[in-house]
Parts: C-alpha cells; sequence; structure tokens
C-alpha cells in the first residue's frame, strides 16, 4: 500500500498533466541501465511537452526529491541509474515529435526524446540531414541523451560527435526554469552557453528542446575493407585515413570482435538489407549484383584478418566518394594493408539503426563496452596497454569464461576511439530483454547470476578505466564512470563546481553524475 507521502509525491507530479508511473515492476524496470541496477526511484515523470516537464520537475523538487533524466535508456556508465533512493526519473519518449525543419537557415529543432532513426526519417523526406547523423543504437537513443551523453558514428569521421552540430537548447533546470540557450543559426554567440549543457551527462539540467545543424544528404556513396596483420599499421592506417578527411566513417574490429561478427550476422538478412538500400538510390540491378555478392563472400572473406578496417565515403558525384576511397586504398597498402571483401561497411549502411541484438552475446553473455577517445599519437599505445591488462588477467578470465572484443573509431578532428567490449556469463536484466528482439532473445541461452565472473568484469572496467585516464583520453557518457574531475585543473573545477552550485543549488539534478 502506497504511503501518504507516496500518494502526495505522485498527486504532485500528476498535477503537471504528465504520465506518472509508481508500480513496482515499472520502477524496477527504470532503475537498470544495460550495466547494472541502480538505487530505488520513488516515481517515473513521462511528459508530453516540455511544459509538463518543467512542472513535474518543480514539483519534484519542491518536494525534495532529486530528478534525473532518462534518454533512451542506453547508458552502460550510470548516466541516470542513482546511488541513493527516492529520485524521480523522467522518461523523455512521448517528447519526440520533430517540431521545425527550416531548409532556409539550414537547422532542425526537435524534442529531446526523438530518435536518431525518427529524425532521419523526418528528414529524408526533404534530402537533408544533420552532420553526426546517429548512433549504431539510434533506434532507441534519443537527441536529447546525444546532446547530454555526447555520442558518435554516423558521420563522425568527417564531421565530430554528435554535439559539435548543436546550435540552441531548451533546458529545464532543478527549479523547473525553462532556460534556452544560444541562437538557433550560430554557436557560439558570446561564451558558449548552449556549450555548457553539452556533455554534462544531465548533471546541470535537462535537455527539452535541440536544435541542431543541417546538411544536404549525400547522393552517392563508396566504401572499402581491408584486413591488416599488425596492430600498429592498423592504427596507422586509421589515422592517416583520418588525417586526409577522406572517411565519413572509419572504423574496425580486432581479431575478436571480427570473430563474433562472423558468428553472429545472418547472412540472409545482410543480403536483404543491402538489396533495399541499393534500390532506395535508384539501382535496381546494382542491388541485385551487390547482393549476390555478399552471398558468395559468405561469412569467411574475414577469416584470415587479424584487424579489420572500413571505411564509407560519400559525395554529390560517385566520382568523389570513389576518388576518396582510392586514396584509402592507398593509405592501407601503404601500411600493409590488403583489400577484402566490403560486405560489412555496405550492409551497416545499408540498416544504420539495426535492432539492437548485440546486447547479449551469441551464446546468451552479457556485454559492456568501455571506451576512451585517444589522440592519435598514443592510440596504439594505449591499445598495447589495454591487451596487457587482459594478458595479466587471462587465467582468471578464461576460468570464468570471460572474453573481450574491441572496436576502433576515427573521430574527426579529434582522435581515435578505442572501445573494448566485455562479455561474460552471466543473468540479462529486464532493460536488456525489453530491448532485444523477442524472435532473436527467444533464441539465446538462459543464463544464471554468476558473482565471480561480475566482480572480475567490475574489476576489468575499472583497470580499463584507469589505463585511458593515464593515457589522457577523453570519454562520451561519462556519466558515474569516467574520471572526468580528476583531469581537471583544481580552477576548472571550482568552475564547474560554482556552475553547479548556480544552477543546482540544492544538488537534485541527478547527483553523482560528472562525478558532481
Amino acid at each position: 500500500m502506497a504511503t501518504l507521502a507516496e500518494t502526495s509525491l505522485a498527486d504532485s507530479l500528476s498535477a503537471s498533466a504528465a504520465d506518472v508511473l509508481t508500480d513496482e515492476a515499472s520502477l524496477d524496470f527504470y532503475a537498470h541501465d544495460i550495466y547494472s541496477r541502480g538505487a530505488d526511484l520513488a516515481a517515473v515523470v513521462r511528459p508530453k511537452d516540455k511544459h509538463q516537464l518543467a512542472a513535474a520537475v518543480k514539483a519534484a523538487t519542491d518536494a525534495g526529491h532529486a530528478v534525473a533524466p532518462r534518454g533512451g535508456g542506453m547508458s552502460y556508465t550510470g548516466g541516470y541509474t542513482q546511488d541513493a533512493p527516492g529520485t524521480v526519473l523522467f522518461d523523455l519518449a512521448q517528447m519526440n515529435r520533430v517540431l521545425e525543419v527550416d531548409d532556409v537557415n539550414m537547422t532542425v529543432t526537435v524534442e529531446a526524446g526523438c530518435t536518431w532513426a525518427d529524425l532521419r526519417e523526418r528528414l529524408a523526406h526533404h534530402n537533408l540531414r544533420t552532420p553526426m547523423w546517429g548512433t549504431l543504437s539510434g533506434l532507441k537513443a534519443s537527441i536529447g541523451g546525444g546532446m547530454s551523453q555526447n555520442c558518435i558514428f554516423w558521420g563522425t569521421g568527417r564531421y565530430g560527435s554528435a554535439v559539435q552540430s548543436c546550435t540552441a537548447l531548451e533546458v529545464v533546470l532543478a527549479d523547473g526554469t525553462l532556460l534556452a540557450t544560444g541562437k538557433k543559426h550560430m554557436r557560439p554567440y558570446g561564451p558558449d552557453m548552449t556549450g555548457m549543457f553539452l556533455g554534462d551527462t544531465g548533471a546541470l539540467g535537462i535537455k527539452a528542446t535541440v536544435t541542431l545543424k543541417l546538411i544536404p544528404e549525400a547522393d552517392c556513396h563508396a566504401y572499402a575493407s581491408f584486413a591488416f596483420d599488425d596492430a600498429d599499421a592498423w592504427f596507422a592506417a586509421a589515422t592517416e585515413i583520418e588525417r586526409r578527411g577522406i572517411a565519413t566513417e572509419c572504423f574496425g574490429f580486432d581479431p575478436y570482435l571480427n570473430a563474433l561478427r562472423m558468428k553472429r550476422d545472418s547472412l540472409t538478412s545482410d543480403a536483404k538489407q543491402l538489396v533495399g538500400m541499393m534500390k532506395k538510390q535508384g539501382g535496381v540491378m546494382k542491388a541485385l549484383k551487390e547482393g549476390a555478392k555478399v552471398v558468395a563472400a559468405g561469412r569467411d572473406f574475414l577469416k584470415d584478418a587479424n584487424f579489420s578496417l572500413h571505411v564509407l565515403a560519400e559525395g554529390r558525384i560517385q566520382a568523389a566518394a570513389d576518388a576518396d576511397v582510392e586514396i584509402a586504398r592507398q593509405l592501407a597498402a601503404h601500411y600493409g594493408g590488403r583489400e577484402v571483401e566490403n560486405t560489412i561497411p555496405k550492409i551497416i549502411r545499408a540498416n544504420p539503426f539495426g535492432p539492437l541484438n548485440s546486447m547479449l552475446g551469441p551464446d546468451g553473455e552479457r556485454w559492456a563496452p568501455i571506451h576512451g577517445l585517444v589522440e592519435h599519437g598514443r592510440s596504439a599505445e594505449c591499445f598495447a596497454a589495454i591487451k596487457a591488462l587482459f594478458a595479466k588477467h587471462a587465467d582468471e578470465m578464461e576460468q570464468l569464461s570471460i572474453h573481450y572484443g574491441t572496436l576502433v573509431a576515427t573521430v574527426g578532428g579529434a582522435g581515435m576511439v578505442i572501445e573494448p567490449c566485455l562479455y561474460w556469463p552471466d543473468a540479462s536484466n529486464p532493460l536488456i530483454n525489453d530491448t532485444i528482439e523477442k524472435a532473436h532473445l527467444k533464441k539465446l541461452p538462459k543464463l544464471k547470476p554468476n558473482e565471480p565472473a561480475w566482480e572480475l568484469t567490475q574489476k576489468l572496467k575499472q583497470g580499463i578505466v584507469d589505463i585511458f585516464f593515464e593515457f589522457g583520453a577523453a570519454h562520451f557518457q561519462i556519466g558515474r564512470t569516467y574520471r572526468y574531475r580528476d583531469s581537471l585543473e583544481p580552477r576548472a573545477d571550482a568552475l564547474l563546481r560554482a556552475a553547479k552550485a548556480e544552477l543546482d543549488p540544492r544538488g537534485l539534478m541527478n547527483p553523482g553524475s560528472l562525478g558532481l
């Protein structure tokens, strides 16, 4: 039975006209992120617009409750999971409208709960897109979450991370104030007030609306894939490709992740996705030929590759895209790479926001990525240090069936993302089970809780975080995982704390996130 205090809180939140959830099942579900479960929540609020959001935040904090924003729920770094019980969590999934597409001034304004996949579909009618146009989790990941956590992938090789496309925000502060920052057509105008709330992991305010730059959608595409036997050459080639500015996306897998991809992917699905994409581009015969190539290549085209690298280029005309890929071929060859069938970049581009079935390994294992954005000159050395950590714990990992694979990706003008992914046998959680396609989930083994494997995974994760810190890495999804404040000079840290105190004097906005 609900207590009087719980009833009073629910009534106060409901006065905003937002949907309010207080049932046990909902509160347990929303207490999870992909990696772990946080403390118990007091309520979950699902506003339908910015005014409901502001009113409900005010009601929660007036009652002394902390508040926290949840984007698409794709955090694995404690971005919204709480350390102490009693927080009111805000799920912005119903705030999902595209408010304005301004094709004269080339901006788009969206509500923060709009997903990257939904925005892409809406902008396709205008033949426009944002420069960085989504994450691989874009089917669920929200744009507001992308502004809070920062993120990369589609378009990142040329245009950088998501927040670099943002020009203006509306943000709800801890007291319910709706604050507008920036000019729609220009950032920054004076000190970058919009930038203060970008990458803040929701520690300073809850994004209500987001304005992003637009560019014309590319008309033509080209693809290439390469295999390397040496990690240093792999990094050197990717670095040089990024410096030349020829790739919209440039990413690769180490041998362990290559093996996982080959084990997991569906050949029939690959061919269908590819044919569908190329039909949309107007080439039916080309679509059929490329689909046939995928089938012919099978799952063995990377069987002899230690390290794979995949390059995607685009242009207004096909000759421009092809020319960029030709430069990538020359660079890869210079560093000892050999060209292989370009199935992977074609398929990923054919279905950029595919189902999120990789949240569990091919044998039902749990999955946790840990990443760092490292400057090019230290990326190979950093990767070697991470491999040394795994070698140190190799016997324990083998005993507990813990394994790993590593993704790398270039970020235009910023360096190299290195993302080791840990896989370990352990029970799934409600968020993962809800996100994975039901048909796929049924095929996977149901694993039991495994405390020894979980404990070693925690130890390995912290070891990787510490290595990234030693190499001066930057991070997306800082949340409660990465050592952001440890990296600040004392005066910079004082300035951050002063901003937090001004915007959130009672410390009720997502406490603990960003290390605050």
